[in-house]
């Protein structure tokens, strides 16, 4: 890569976007920081505004920002906050690409204004395409932008795609690592404590997505966002499970080819190829060693005991705005979950009982995914005991 790329990180603080710092620091300049968005980790927004004096910064309330101005007064920073910081952000001219890695449904609006302001974006934010993926394909398509995949999967299932027609296709295969509680009897997941829950055996990541990892929810959205990115139907689409996390996704092709990404599990790699892509980084990781590696081992998802992934299959074939209640509901529970107020297993009860009771209603636009999620929210804190 000769020329260097001005970048905007949404979600900053987080794991994705403190990867994305490593990897600003090792580009020698190539990789330039002009925005930073967070939501309250003010100590590490304040360290990486020192480090990387980008021009302007968002936080998520006007109380924060003015707390932030205390830490980097000696800074001449511009601090934004709320919808509208993280929008001016989002769409700032100077940006050549926008990584999206804020969590939740929060990173969706953010994300669709980088698309409108033509701005090539790095996703790692699963509720965008999730919650309103026909909408935000349309928007790429319109203003002739790159859609990025930053998660591993998804990275990987677009590196096997290089060089080859849509047409070519027969299957995308998507691996799921199983999650903590794979061996476990379904019996014995009615004890599930939150700690419990966001012990991932693999990946370093936040509690709620590791929530979503150990229920398969996590893969479900994942199919979704496939479904929506590589424009391919759900029936095209297989999940399998492969505990070791080697593999990170394949792409079988209609002669029977199956082409795979395989890698050491480090985010910085996938995260790499979306800010370098169409070139590679180089990476100083330790190489796969295959020998030392052992077996690598596949098996089917057991739906019956993670119904999650099911209901994630079942919301696509719903159509319209199903995709973004089942997300809705589920960030709700999970949360609900994570705070004590809910046991385990009611997190994929409440999430398909909002689901058969909203269905799928068509999605023409925004306001259609938001009335949809904000319904879905309400529904899944009812069911949750979380309003009266």
């Amino acid at each position: 890569m000769e020329q260097h790329k001005n970048i905007v990180v949404l979600g900053s603080t987080g794991s994705i976007g403190t990867s994305v710092a490593d990897i600003v620091r090792r580009s020698q300049g190539r990789l330039n920081i002009v925005g930073l968005a967070a939501g309250k980790n003010l100590d590490l927004l304040a360290q990486q505004i020192q480090e990387f004096s980008p021009q302007k910064v968002a936080v998520m309330t006007k109380d924060l920002a003015d707390d932030l101005k205390g830490l980097v007064s000696d800074k001449d920073v511009k601090i934004l906050w709320g919808k509208e910081g993280y929008n001016e952000l989002a769409s700032m001219p100077l940006a050549d690409l926008v990584v999206s890695s804020m969590v939740g449904a929060a990173g969706l609006i953010p994300t669709v204004t980088a698309i409108e302001a033509g701005k090539d974006v790095a996703l790692a934010n699963k509720e965008t395409l999730v919650a309103a993926g026909p909408l935000v394909m349309r928007l790429v398509e319109q203003h002739k932008v790159n859609l990025l995949p930053i998660d591993s999967e998804h990275s990987a299932i677009f590196q096997c795609l290089q060089g080859y027609r849509d047409s070519m296709v027969k299957k995308i295969i998507l691996t799921a690592s199983g999650g903590p509680f794979r061996t476990k009897d379904k019996d014995e997941l009615g004890s599930i404590t939150p700690q419990e829950a966001v012990a991932h055996p693999n990946w370093s990541m936040g509690a709620k997505i590791s929530v979503d990892s150990s229920t398969l929810m996590n893969k479900g959205l994942e199919v979704i966002e496939a479904r929506w990115l590589f424009s391919v139907p759900p029936e095209k689409i297989e999940v399998v499970v492969h505990p070791q996390s080697i593999i990170h996704s394949m792409v079988e092709y209609v002669d029977g080819s199956i082409i795979a990404q395989l890698g050491i599990p480090d985010m910085r790699v996938p995260i790499s190829y979306a800010l370098y892509w169409p070139d590679r980084m180089e990476l100083d990781l330790p190489s796969l060693d295959l020998v030392k590696m052992g077996p690598l081992t596949f098996e089917a998802p057991q739906m019956d005991k993670f119904p999650c992934l099911a209901l994630a299959f079942k919301a696509l074939e719903m159509g319209g705005t199903a995709t973004t209640v089942l997300n809705a509901a589920n960030e709700v529970a999970v949360e609900a979950f994570l705070q004590g107020q809910i046991p385990y297993l009611k997190i994929p009860e409440i999430i398909s009982d909002v689901l058969e009771e909203m269905g799928g209603k068509a999605m023409n636009s925004l306001d259609d995914v938001l009335q949809a999620d904000a319904m879905a929210r309400l529904k899944a804190q009812h069911k949750a005991g979380l309003l009266d």
